[in-house]
């Protein structure tokens, strides 16, 4: 069921909370020993915080928004009911004192946290696995990628133990495992869902302002009904913002079938047709034309991306070793991609965000909304980023329209499209201007509904 009818559900009476609980308690059970979804299951907590919400509509008060929604929250975010591993066997005991933001927000709307999201080290691969707690696997094809870095709130979320996952997108960490699982994932704009809390330890820029919380859900009402308890300023996050709603945009659509950089396999192509004629049946305006800078864009943000993760994770910064496939991935990651030297080089890189951004922005005036794949191939095998620089560097390419988003911070909804050939999940992004997250998910909508029309 969609997170927002079971809410409904439970807020009139049809369903209790607990009930809903022990059913997604029931499918863990089922499922989860096997897919390793969820390394760490809130069994007894959950339970008791579904019956704090059945009091109170027993009550007669209205407990939120998601009135009982099962929701699993990915191991880098702050619950204060586990240690925030990260994927990191260093993170064994990292019990934050409080909860992040965004956890508060969901439990405060009356959602129940049911379990942590597995990732890999630090979230910095394209694939789930980790040293700590092994590897998760895709329900349909366990030779295939999940994707990452939250692919265990995806694989959740996809098998009916969540409903809502709570994630994050760095470099297409929420959309790559929608995409892979025929879910769908929202990387809100830079600003609008608040992140962690910084106090002490420095942030390193590309973290500042590429990374963004986002969900997961079944439906796209449902991610637009967790953005709605999610968003908001929040003055432990000093670049969450409160964002109004902005003019109304023009319903018209940019679609780029084969992103500038590289080709796209036939399946992916296939699915961005199916999407364009969805939004194109439901009344937008529909045009092939490729928005600019995208191939700069992607190679600025893998370059500075390697730049900070290769300082910031570096062997003597870290009092446990990275896992050895994250240890790979840098490796291999920081010898294809550069990393910058100097600071000179650093900061023109940063200079040249301003020109591409404005670029982009003067460009959807016209097309405000983009449509495009979300990988430009079809699911990879697992371990497909590892295997040496060049590996490494096929990986992005395939995925340069997903990193060119988090370089320019804007919000993208990524939504099934149908099957390839090997009856798995294609998905699609559509990429609204900055602050339009709302534009993005009616286009979304439109595609979702035209895609289940066919």
């Amino acid at each position: 069921m969609p997170a927002a009818r079971l809410a409904a559900d439970v807020r009139a009476g049809r369903l209790t909370a607990a009930e809903v609980v022990d059913a997604h308690l029931a499918r863990i059970a089922e499922r989860n020993p096997v897919l390793n979804a969820l390394p760490v299951v809130y069994a007894d907590r959950a339970r008791r915080a579904a019956d704090e919400v059945d009091a109170l509509v027993a009550a007669g008060r209205d407990p939120g928004p998601l009135a009982g929604v099962p929701i699993s929250v990915k191991e880098n975010i702050d619950i204060t009911w586990s240690a925030t591993t990260q994927g990191w066997r260093g993170g064994v005991y990292a019990v934050p004192a409080e909860d992040a933001t965004v956890v508060r927000r969901v439990r405060d709307a009356g959602g129940v946290p049911i379990g942590r999201g597995n990732m890999p080290d630090f979230g910095m691969r394209w694939d789930t696995d980790n040293d700590l707690y092994g590897r998760t696997l895709h329900p349909l094809d366990a030779t295939r990628t999940v994707y990452g870095s939250s692919g265990g709130d995806a694989v959740a979320v996809a098998t009916g133990m969540s409903a809502i996952g709570l994630g994050n997108d760095f470099g297409g960490s929420v959309r790559l495992p929608a995409s892979a699982l025929g879910i769908c994932g929202l990387r809100p704009s830079f600003g609008r869902v608040p992140r962690a809390a910084v106090r002490v330890d420095p942030v390193m820029p590309t973290l500042q302002q590429f990374s963004v919380n986002g969900p997961l859900a079944r439906t796209v009402d449902d991610l637009a009904l967790a953005l709605g308890v999610l968003e908001g300023v929040d003055t432990e996050d000093p670049v969450s913002l409160d964002v109004r709603p902005g003019a109304e945009l023009p319903r018209r659509v940019a679609v780029t079938r084969t992103p500038p950089g590289g080709g796209v396999d036939d399946d992916i192509a296939a699915g961005v047709d199916a999407a364009a004629a969805a939004l194109a049946a439901a009344g937008w305006a529909v045009e092939h034309v490729d928005p600019p800078h995208l191939e700069e864009a992607a190679l600025l943000w893998r370059r500075l991306a390697c730049t900070d993760m290769a300082i910031s994770l570096a062997p003597d910064r870290l009092p446990v070793p990275l896992g050895r496939s994250a240890t790979a991935f840098l490796r291999d990651g920081t010898a294809a991609a550069v990393p910058y030297e100097s600071a000179a080089d650093y900061a023109q890189a940063w200079a040249r965000r301003a020109v591409i951004a404005a670029d982009w922005r003067r460009f959807q005036r016209e097309h405000p909304v983009i449509l495009g794949p979300v990988a430009t191939e079809r699911l990879p095998a697992v371990d497909f980023d590892l295997g040496g620089p060049d590996a490494t560097t096929t990986a992005w390419r395939m995925l340069r329209l997903v990193v060119a988003v988090n370089f320019l911070g804007l919000p993208a909804v990524t939504v099934p499209a149908g099957t390839d050939r090997d009856r798995l999940p294609v998905g699609v992004q559509l990429i609204a201007p900055l602050h339009a997250d709302a534009l993005a998910l009616t286009a979304a909508r439109d595609v979702e509904a035209g895609i289940s029309a066919f």
